[in-house]
């Protein structure tokens, strides 16, 4: 069954063995469709002014928030058992989402200041993904530093809520930075494994594919927000 409850039939394209070129192709073109699926929806909210009505909604910010951790969830929780459809459904779905949040960035931001910083974001993504998809580096020794940079993170925003942090902000998106630099390298290997633990399960190696695109797409995202605090300009 695919998201409006019509019956999901499994294209030829849902159980191909692709190669390992392919398989890596596959998965960076799904990342890069969301990040345009994302770019899309904000410029559109940026141009027609909607955003400005969505965030009058009380609660709607946290809203948003928690209708994208609930995408995120229902992907990682269900992975297993949902067609390749409804994976790639859930997948734009969360883009769109996300896409609302950023109309507010350029509401924030100069235009050219946001340009400038996509293009640094898309160059130090490019540099890890390569390293981490070339290299033999075990980056799996470093999943602990990892999971614990991702808890400070979280919990120094959630903190800055309540308290005046912002003297710690430089310091902090600094960290942001290096840590989503090294997740970067981190998830790309991953790619390696999913084709190679999967490679005789077509169907659940094309949602694995789609798993790791929406990794790197969280991946890309959070690199360009920790360098738009950090070298954009404000309006």
């Amino acid at each position: 069954m695919n998201m409006n409850g019509s019956e999901y039939y499994p294209s030829a394209e849902d159980y191909r063995i692709d190669s390992l070129g392919h398989y890596t192709a596959k998965t960076f073109g799904w990342m890069f469709a969301g990040l345009l699926m994302t770019f899309a929806v904000a410029v559109f909210g940026y141009v027609t002014g909607y955003v400005f009505y969505l965030f009058m909604i009380p609660y709607f910010p946290m809203i948003l928030l928690l209708a994208e951790l609930g995408v995120v969830i229902y992907m990682s929780a269900r992975v297993e058992k949902m067609s390749v459809g409804t994976a790639r459904a859930m997948f734009f779905l969360y883009s769109a989402l996300n896409g609302i949040v950023f109309s507010s960035v350029f509401l924030i931001y100069q235009v050219t200041s946001l340009v400038f910083v996509f293009g640094a974001t898309a160059l130090f993504f490019g540099i890890m993904a390569v390293l981490g998809y070339t290299t033999n580096a075990d980056f799996s020794r470093l999943r602990s530093f990892m999971l614990g940079g991702l808890v400070f993170l979280a919990a120094f925003w959630i903190l800055s809520m309540f308290i005046n942090l912002s003297q710690f902000e430089t310091a902090i998106c600094t960290l942001g930075i290096f840590l989503f630099l090294v997740i970067t390298a981190y998830d790309t290997k991953k790619i390696r494994e999913f084709h190679q633990i999967y490679s005789g399960r077509p169907e659940m190696a094309a949602k694995a594919s789609i798993f790791a695109a929406l990794e790197l797409y969280l991946d890309f995202i959070n690199l360009f927000l920790y360098l738009i605090r950090v070298l954009g300009k404000r309006k």
